[in-house]
């Protein structure tokens, strides 16, 4: 049932790009709202990190009417609206296929069927998620019974929660992650069924499962989030290592003592290297005091840890070399009065490293050198920090012009390739295969 009401929420929090998109819609007389994890914000109090729109226009409409709009996803077509440094995704109103959908050869692909504002909200995720709200009008717009969650900070489900769940496991460490982040309580049919097919984790894909791990580290307490993973069987499924320390209460103990000391090491949570550098080595060390539940890691070197990076955190092949160069370092870094003797090159040599930065921050937090070796070093590299800058300036320009003298192949050689080698020039172009939020209005 749809309910209508003026809610008590900051209009002024409102993005005006977001403000000026809707109205230029509403004004082609065309129905739009701002959607989802927005709107659900505004009613918590909470700055809104990004501003979703859903619309009645289909994306040739939306490019036509907008300024700076391009059509971008292969399979989830919507519209990127960008305003300076920002960008705006702009999704049609979709519905769920329909058996005749099925039948009909000239139906668009099942991510493109289009629908009214209250199909679009019962696709969504969580009730709290499924709210639209129009900013011109100043009306909120429930059809899933999101606004009596929000008031009873509860997470809930849209639809049935095994079928939603199956239909994503991915849902499984959204949800988590949202009662965490928010402070909600999950459902109990919601919190079961999670429980029940946490094994369903394994089916996706691990670049997704990557960003959703990094969400949870930027939480304000990601222990709390980490420790109900293990509790409701997750973890096991989502990272493993992270199951067997945790599955051993003196390992658990160890592991959050390291993990909430270390948590300094992140001064910048948007850098998924330190995220991923303040995790690893937490791990690390606990594994460096005895033998958990199956083997782990003794050192940088192992192929465990490198296998744990690569294979259950996601991280990239450079996210991985910086975390290795910068617990390789840490040794180095105490010996400080050994680099003063040899000089400012040596010292500059060390500090041009990728890992270095990440070293010391490592090396703080964990308590490895004396105050007099970190002022030393601290003092170097402010000292040199111009000259970094400036190299680091010459290896991305150098970079950038290597790119750009690839010759692209021609498409006579594209078809003379085998398919999945086709589709990885053709993903170079168009860098939008992604699991799109709005797709299935999944607002983080």
């Amino acid at each position: 049932m749809e309910i209508t009401r003026r809610p008590h929420l900051h209009q002024d929090w409102i993005d005006p790009h977001a403000f000026g998109i809707v109205k230029a819609l509403q004004k082609g007389e065309f129905t739009t709202y701002l959607v989802g994890g927005c709107v659900r914000d505004l009613l918590l109090g909470i700055h809104p990190k990004d501003f979703d729109i859903a619309t009645a226009a289909v994306p040739q409409q939306v490019k036509r009417l907008i300024y700076m709009a391009f059509i971008i996803g292969k399979r989830f077509r919507l519209v990127l609206v960008k305003r300076d440094s920002q960008q705006f995704e702009v999704a049609t109103f979709r519905r769920e296929v329909r058996p005749e959908d099925l039948t009909d050869p000239g139906a668009p692909s099942a991510d493109n069927i289009f629908g009214t504002p209250e199909e679009d909200a019962q696709r969504r995720d969580f009730t709290i998620n499924g709210l639209f709200y129009d900013p011109i009008s100043e009306q909120l717009i429930d059809y899933v019974g999101g606004l009596p969650d929000i008031d009873a900070r509860v997470l809930r489900m849209i639809g049935d929660p095994e079928a939603r769940l199956l239909e994503d496991p991915i849902r499984i460490l959204r949800g988590l992650r949202l009662a965490h982040k928010l402070g909600f309580t999950i459902e109990p049919t919601l919190r079961a069924a999670m429980e029940k097919h946490a094994g369903e984790l394994q089916k996706s894909v691990l670049p997704r499962k990557r960003e959703e791990l990094l969400k949870i580290l930027r939480l304000d307490e990601p222990e709390r989030a980490l420790t109900e993973c293990y509790d409701l069987g997750v973890m096991k499924h989502f990272v493993p290592a992270l199951h067997d320390l945790l599955g051993n209460t003196e390992r658990r103990d160890l592991f959050f003592q390291y993990f909430t000391s270390l948590s300094t090491v992140v001064n910048d949570p948007a850098d998924p290297t330190q995220l991923f550098g303040w995790l690893a080595f937490a791990v690390l060390k606990t594994a460096q005091e005895g033998p958990s539940e199956r083997e782990t890691p003794h050192s940088f070197a192992d192929e465990i840890f490198q296998t744990l990076m690569r294979d259950e955190f996601g991280m990239y092949k450079f996210e991985q070399t910086a975390v290795v160069k910068a617990i390789e370092l840490l040794p180095l870094l105490k010996r400080s009065e050994d680099f003063k003797r040899r000089g400012e090159r040596r010292q500059l040599a060390l500090m041009k490293n990728d890992g270095f930065r990440l070293a010391l921050r490592l090396a703080e937090a964990d308590l490895e050198l004396n105050a007099e070796q970190l002022s030393f070093w601290r003092n170097s590299f402010s000292k040199q920090s111009a000259e970094i800058s400036e190299l680091e300036a010459d290896a991305k320009e150098k970079a950038k012009r290597r790119r750009r003298g690839r010759r692209r192949p021609q498409r006579d050689e594209l078809r003379s390739e085998p398919r999945d080698k086709r589709d990885d020039h053709q993903n170079d172009d168009q860098n939008d295969d992604r699991p799109s939020t709005v797709s299935n209005g999944e607002e983080g």
